[in-house]
């Protein structure tokens, strides 16, 4: 966000049946299966569902992994979404194909390591990481809320505590900040695949709780009942990959910080994290979120660059938004003598050769609590120490 002091800004979710997320969690799983075999695998993972079909592309270098076994559980994963619809379900109505291949041996010899070469990048690229103090978890509160709300119905869904709600949905919170500050709750809309058992009045009234139990009370007083919106276009009974295409990587926006931050451009699912597009964002998270929780900064965006086969970021860029250079300046240097950024540094300090992919790819990579598998270890505050002057 801009150094603006008054001002409206909106984020959007979408859950995890959203076309895209289903192709986002299929791709993570791939990830997930290779690594779970070799932590050292590469994968570069594209899903393509729609209607009664998914399809699988993309490159990898690891163990032989049966194709039947990973269809079984791409299968899986519609399953657990909660697909059994007609044009779209985990039975066998739905069609899977796989055309995963061999990595490609130029792209592996520019990012291996050998000799007194020290691994490289997957790719070229910029990484943003970026943290405020607007929530506990360090991160804006459009974008925290618009994924709680839909995390709550996802689980009473799967729990047989909401019915007639389906898997796809997409929410959208608006705050108005006051002094830079989110002050209220302007409007909120939550669009949700339903059954067509019942209307709109009656969905509008199955999915309220979900919105008034996600966000905190102060931030709903006043609030105008006329900005409540649920399915504002009418019925949305055909949904999902059904309704539309869903590919891997075309949520970055709600991966991240729900255009509160810059994003360099690339997606984090399907890719092992030899890929900077992943590794070296969920680090700049980190080094973000320890830097506003040392409370040196009430936010913090950093920028890291790459080159395909050089092991070190070309560039650390830092803004702390308060005009203060020489504390931007001691940020920076702490994170030069602290930080190993090359890619088998990132992946060594937050264990990132691990299964722990899948889980993120719905509901925000950040934000998320570090589990005990080490998924989410890039949310973690435990270097805060190095910035605390």
């Amino acid at each position: 966000m801009s150094n603006l002091k008054n001002f409206l800004f909106t984020s959007e979710s979408v859950s995890e049946g959203h076309p895209d997320k289903v192709s986002d969690r299929i791709s993570d799983m791939v990830v997930d299966t290779y690594l779970s075999n070799d932590p050292y695998s590469r994968v570069a993972c594209e899903t393509l569902t729609t209607t009664n079909k998914v399809v699988l592309a993309g490159e990898v270098r690891g163990p032989e992994i049966k194709k039947d076994d990973l269809i079984n559980k791409v299968r899986e994963c519609i399953k657990d979404i909660g697909y059994d619809q007609d044009g779209f379900t985990w039975k066998e109505a739905t069609k899977i194909e796989s055309h995963l291949h061999s990595q490609s041996a130029d792209i592996a010899m520019g990012v291996d390591s050998a000799g007194n070469k020290d691994e490289g990048a997957g790719d070229q690229g910029i990484m943003f990481g970026y943290a405020c103090n607007e929530t506990d978890v360090l991160m804006p509160a459009p974008i925290h809320y618009s994924h709680k709300i839909l995390r709550l119905m996802a689980q009473d869904r799967k729990l047989g505590k909401l019915k007639n709600i389906e898997p796809d949905s997409k929410s959208q919170v608006t705050f108005e900040y006051v002094n830079g500050k989110p002050s209220k709750v302007k409007s909120v809309v939550i669009s949700s695949q339903h059954s067509k058992d019942v209307n709109q009045d009656q969905v509008k009234e199955l999915l309220r709780p979900y919105m008034i139990s996600s966000i905190p009370k102060n931030f709903l007083e006043g609030f105008d009942e006329k900005e409540f919106y649920v399915n504002p276009t009418g019925n949305f009974v055909i949904g999902g990959p059904d309704g539309d295409c869903g590919l891997t990587g075309r949520k970055i926006i709600v991966d991240t910080y729900g255009g509160a931050a810059p994003h360099g451009g690339g997606a984090f699912s399907g890719k092992d994290p030899t890929k900077v597009d992943r590794s070296a964002a969920y680090a700049a998270r980190y080094i973000a979120k320890n830097v506003v929780a040392s409370k040196i900064a009430d936010k913090c965006l950093i920028q890291l660059a790459y080159a395909i086969g050089v092991s070190k970021p070309l560039s650390i860029y830092v803004n702390l938004y308060d005009n203060d250079l020489d504390r931007n300046k001691f940020v920076e240097e702490m994170i030069k003598e602290n930080f190993d950024l090359s890619p088998r540094g990132i992946r060594e300090m937050l264990e990132l050769n691990k299964p722990i992919y899948e889980k993120t790819a719905a509901y925000g990579h950040f934000g998320r609590e570090p589990d005990n598998d080490g998924a989410f270890s890039w949310e973690k505050t435990n270097k805060t120490n190095i910035f605390a002057k």
